[in-house]
């Protein structure tokens, strides 16, 4: 069985991966009470994915700022803290991530607007739209309110703190970060024309939207070894206007040029949930081809643009042969797996690398949770996707429980 998925690939900093295969990162909730990863099941779980046969181990979302948490159960990195006491606590996560040889890299990221029951900042004062209608308008004004622009001195200790924490992430052993521009996280929202009204030097043209990002990158490639992998995360851009895709590629080559050594390529935000669409096994014979198409689509309109550059796919991968089609039709260069990692955690050890596993039966497991019935009610497709989240939270702080299973 000679897969291109299970070829090696070689970053720009350096760093050699041994398949394409990874592990994409999800809502974990690990934090202790100081927001520092320190409990064995986080440290278990990682364990386990560490063995699991992944090119590249990512961890969940680590806010850089504890005053505006994604989830309220996310590790972030609080200055009030001695270093030295979250040194030691991510050397230890570190270490987890690392059994084995594996790599790993930490998600790195900021809510802005989506942080919740908290005076949110964005890079204008534009709330979220949940939905038509009185109880989403409530939802909305209840959960997230309306943000407060920021100033430039607060965009300033952002792009502060994301360098700081990728310090951190390296001075622990982790092999890199992922900046999370997607998901209509805060740096999303400033690379958004709907969602960044600004008029100073952090917006109004497509450049200048993306002027946090670049400034991110530069601060922490001054802060950290050459070898240390610096990845971005980036929304697919569903039904765009023609203007709105040229802004889109305008952005990816200034990203690109700016020196990230991947560019992981998901879709949705709170608004619109794609990230969070599933694909039951029940399903799959059916729509497997089509979800496994979803964000490809979006890939293959950008690869020609982006020569070079390699290219992470995460989203809708349910079959060994829908993941190495989208890599033999040179759609993307890597494909990343979330939720079938939490079900089957040595998914590419025991099923997809594994040559006594068929075709036919080395599939990605996920679990579709029905939206609930006052969500399909209320019309807001935010609370479907908060069950469904929390349903598979619970699965990931379990993990470690299987971590001597072979």
């Amino acid at each position: 069985m000679d897969l291109n998925l299970a070829k090696p690939i070689t970053l720009r900093c350096g760093i050699t991966l041994p398949n394409r295969l990874w592990k994409a990162a999800m809502t974990e909730e690990f934090a202790d009470k100081r927001r520092l990863p320190g409990s064995e099941a986080c440290l278990a779980t990682y364990r386990v994915w560490a063995n699991g046969g992944w090119g590249l181990v990512m961890t969940g979302n680590v806010d850089v700022d504890p005053a505006y948490l994604g989830s309220p159960g996310n590790i972030a990195v609080d200055s009030s803290i001695p270093r030295e006491k979250t040194l030691a606590a991510w050397r230890a996560w570190a270490e987890a991530c690392s059994q084995n040889g594996a790599k790993a890299i930490v998600q790195i990221n900021h809510p802005g607007r989506q942080a919740s029951f908290t005076k949110s900042i964005a890079p204008s004062a534009v709330p979220l739209n949940l939905g038509p209608g009185i109880l989403p308008w409530m939802l909305r004004s209840l959960i997230y309110g309306t943000p407060r622009e920021m100033t430039v001195d607060e965009i300033h200790d952002v792009i502060m703190k994301f360098a700081e924490t990728a310090r951190l992430a390296a001075d622990a052993g982790f092999a890199g970060v992922e900046i999370h521009a997607a998901h209509g996280y805060l740096l999303a929202q400033f690379l958004s024309a709907a969602s960044n009204k600004r008029t100073d030097a952090y917006g109004g043209s497509a450049k200048a939207r993306a002027k946090i990002v670049i400034d991110i990158i530069h601060a922490i490639r001054s802060d950290v070894p050459k070898t240390f992998c610096v990845g971005i995360k980036f929304n697919s851009t569903d039904h765009q206007s023609e203007t709105e895709m040229k802004d889109c590629l305008e952005q990816l080559h200034l990203i690109s040029d700016a020196g990230v050594d991947f560019l992981e390529i998901s879709g949705g935000t709170f608004e619109n949930p794609t990230f969070n669409l599933g694909v039951s096994d029940q399903k799959a014979k059916v729509s497997t081809q089509t979800r496994e198409a979803f964000f490809v689509d979006f890939a293959k309109s950008i690869r020609s643009e982006l020569s070079g550059l390699p290219l992470m796919v995460t989203g809708g991968f349910r079959t060994r042969q829908g993941m190495e089609t989208a890599l033999v039709e040179d759609s993307c260069d890597v494909v990343g797996i979330a939720r079938p990692a939490v079900l089957s955690p040595y998914l590419p050890r025991n099923i997809i690398f594994n040559r006594d596993v068929v075709d036919a039966e080395a599939i990605a497991h996920a679990e579709k949770i029905d939206t609930p019935t006052i969500a399909k009610w209320m019309g807001i497709k935010a609370i479907g996707v908060g069950a469904e989240t929390i349903w598979y939270i619970k699965k990931i702080q379990n993990l470690g429980s299987i971590e001597t299973e072979l």
